[in-house]
């Protein structure tokens, strides 16, 4: 999809459609009013039939009104609000889409600058209309032998005032540098676990180093693992066929000076509990316990597109957790790389295994600050369910700019608490730390875990297994979050 900015009257433009919105009651804007008057009041005399109340997410579509350059005009309901809430504005953008694609129109105009969002200027307004509209046209028809037909809209232009059209251009191209990580962060999400293993993961990277200059890979592959000490990492991935790899992606965008920053991702391309085996039910969802892996790819994805003055150090912590006869036992008791030893209550809680190591490995990079993500626990989709992440850590200012980053992106974390407390339900007769702490805030236990292993840096925690993907029914899939809220996280240090 091409987006284009332009500040012009709509009433001129030539396209296939031109969408202008109606408030509740009929109400028109200003800009909703020109066009009205150009075409002699047609629109006015559309809504006195009462075809269109103006209700959210409305639509009425309007063929061959006089004195317009435009085919159709797409009236879109928005509210009786004043301001609209961001979900509103989602809900306007995804109702006028839905209707624009069926079209046999190649464009369309969008002249909704007198819509306001609360709390949004124009660059913010622009950007989730922009990420409404691509990711709205996200499709994985991959593996069906019949595909979807493809839309014959190809090109949509935003109407703005011109005093702000750079700031709306500047909007366009990070929201569609972050739908484009996000469908990659799908793609990977939604792909089969016979298929997507830790060594197509490994793949993925190296062609992605392949296609940018300033983007170094590295694999680390069970040997290396061995070599260095991480027996939690390979204790997961010994059950499996398929060989464990620790990514590490090197990005070089701003002084070889500056520390980077570090984004770790969980990568468990298959969770079958091992030993501690799941519930048959539902178990295809389990390919999605790599959408953290997946989500650090995609928004590397949108870095890279913007090319952000950064350095940013990606690590994916990829395993197959399996049950056979050389899986992990509950019981069992392994050292980590950081020295410390783990007894194995539960083989289902092995992200955390898989993670903790990855994060000792981090400290090599003298890094800002880590962050990372995982769909751990299903304790959180229970406290915060599939609306915002679970968000925890142990500095103060990095938790604070998170929380900002994804109240700014859209795509919102909420904080939970790491109190001294907690890490008592994780004491182990047997070793110096138990991978569970009991049925009790499992979320904020499987923090206090990985919270050990992150002391020589600043670290945050997003517990992402509620928002990563949509379950069950026919809208199952990858939904690319946490990627806005990432990318904003290093857009903001960009900017600081």
């Amino acid at each position: 999809m091409e987006f284009i900015v332009k500040s012009a009257r709509p009433e001129t433009l030539k396209t296939a459609t031109l969408v202008i919105p109606v408030g509740e009651g009929r109400s028109l804007g200003e800009v909703a009013k020109a066009v009205d008057a150009a075409s002699a009041g047609a629109i006015s005399a559309l809504l006195k039939r009462g075809d269109l109340a103006g209700k959210l997410g409305q639509t009425l579509l309007a063929h061959n009104l006089p004195n317009l350059k435009a085919e159709r005009v797409l009236l879109v309901g928005t509210g009786k609000d004043s301001e609209l809430s961001d979900r509103q504005l989602r809900k306007v953008i995804t109702a006028a889409y839905a209707v624009l694609k069926g079209l046999g129109g190649s464009d369309a105009v969008l002249a909704l600058q007198d819509v306001q969002v609360k709390g949004r200027d124009a660059y913010g307004k622009a950007r989730l209309m922009v990420e409404s509209l691509a990711d709205g046209d996200y499709q994985f028809d991959r593996f069906k032998s019949q595909k979807a037909d493809a839309s014959a809209l190809k090109k949509l232009t935003l109407l703005g005032d011109k005093a702000d059209q750079a700031e709306v251009e500047r909007a366009a191209r990070h929201a569609q540098a972050i739908a484009a990580g996000m469908a990659f962060t799908r793609d990977l999400g939604n792909l089969p676990p016979n298929l997507c293993h830790p060594s197509y993961l490994a793949e993925e990277a190296k062609a992605l180093g392949k296609a940018h200059k300033n983007l170094k890979v590295e694999i680390l592959d069970e040997n290396k693992l061995k070599e260095l000490g991480a027996g939690a990492f390979l204790a997961v991935a010994q059950g499996s066929e398929q060989p464990p790899r620790m990514i590490v992606l090197h990005y070089q965008g701003g002084k070889k000076s500056e520390k980077p920053f570090a984004l770790v991702g969980k990568g468990i391309t298959f969770d079958t509990g091992g030993i501690s085996i799941k519930p048959a039910a539902g178990m295809d969802e389990m390919k999605y316990d790599m959408c953290g892996a997946a989500s650090v790819f995609g928004t590397l994805k949108a870095v890279l597109e913007l090319q952000l003055p950064i350095n940013l150090v990606c690590l994916l912590a990829c395993a197959e957790n399996m049950p056979s006869g050389r899986s992990t036992r509950p019981g069992d008791i392994v050292t980590s790389m950081s020295g410390q030893t783990v007894e194995i209550l539960n083989t289902d809680a092995e992200g955390r295994l898989v993670l903790c190591d990855t994060l000792t490995y981090a400290e090599r990079f003298k890094p800002q600050a880590v962050i990372d993500i995982a769909t751990l626990t299903g304790a959180c989709i229970v406290a915060l369910g599939s609306n915002a992440s679970g968000l925890m850590g142990n500095n103060d200012e990095l938790i604070e700019q998170l929380l900002a980053a994804g109240k700014g992106a859209d795509d919102r974390a909420w904080q939970l608490p790491l109190f001294d407390e907690y890490q008592e339900q994780l004491d182990s007769p047997f070793a110096d730390i138990a991978n569970i702490g009991g049925p009790k805030a499992g979320t904020i236990t499987a923090g206090c875990f990985l919270s050990r292993f992150a002391k020589n840096y600043h670290w945050a925690h997003l517990d992402i297994a509620g928002t990563a993907w949509i379950s069950g029914g026919k809208e199952k899939g990858a939904t690319g979050r946490p990627v806005p809220l990432l990318t904003q996280y290093l857009l903001d240090r960009c900017n600081a």
